[in-house]
């Protein structure tokens, strides 16, 4: 009798979930304005100075210029495809070097408790190289925004 391995599903997107202390607004502020987003965004803690260029609205193109892991420039584009303010954002995103490898990043906040559950998911991606490469830079960036986040708590 043949044996037959057990299905197993293969994990196609990065995940990540946070809850943090404050409201929808401040939350939804770390990832528009283009500022605050600079403030975290990219590898190192702090990290290097990141260029960030946003025409938030359906159809407007963010980029994103930072220095990775070694030192090497990295650009990052996209298109965003839904924006509800304080709520839900969803772009695509493609490295400068790969600009046909385009993947998608769903970023839903929700109320909750006197702060804010954030809800990521980057999915859509070229390979699973690609997921397991993007999964680790997400881990260091989301380090980078909750040590934002938590400064944002205490401002007033």
């Amino acid at each position: 009798m043949e044996k037959v391995a057990p299905h197993q599903e293969v994990e196609t997107q990065v995940r990540i979930s946070r809850d943090y202390g404050v409201a929808p607004e401040k939350v939804w502020r770390a990832w528009t304005d283009p500022q605050a987003l600079s403030q975290w965004f990219g590898h190192g803690n702090p990290p290097p100075a990141t260029t960030a260029e946003i025409d938030l609205r359906v159809g407007g193109r963010y980029r994103f210029a930072f220095k990775g892991a070694s030192g090497e420039m990295n650009e990052v584009s996209g298109v965003y495809q839904e924006v509800v303010p304080n709520r839900r954002l969803v772009f695509t995103w493609a490295w400068k070097s790969t600009p046909e490898r385009v993947s998608r990043v769903s970023i839903d906040l929700t109320p909750q408790g006197g702060g804010t559950e954030l809800r990521f998911v980057h999915d859509r991606f070229y390979n699973d190289k690609a997921r397991v490469d993007h999964s680790q830079g997400w881990r260091h960036g989301f380090d980078n925004l909750d040590a934002f986040m938590q400064r944002s708590a205490h401002e007033a």
